[in-house]
C-alpha cells in the first residue's frame, strides 16, 4: 500500500501524539506506583 506524502506525515503525527500521551500516562503510573510503595512500606513498618 502506497501512502501519499500527506498521509505519511499524518500517520507520523498520529504516532508521535500517541507516544506523547503514552509517556504522560507512564509518568502518572510511575508516580502512583511510588506512592503505593511508600504507603505499603509505612503500613509494614507500623505492623512490625
Amino acid at each position: 500500500m502506497q501512502l501519499t506524502t500527506e498521509e505519511l506525515v499524518s500517520e507520523f503525527h498520529d504516532a508521535v501524539m500517541e507516544l506523547y500521551f503514552a509517556r504522560k500516562r507512564i509518568v502518572a503510573l510511575e508516580a502512583e506506583n511510588a506512592e503505593l510503595k511508600a504507603r505499603l512500606a509505612a503500613a509494614e513498618q507500623r505492623e512490625g
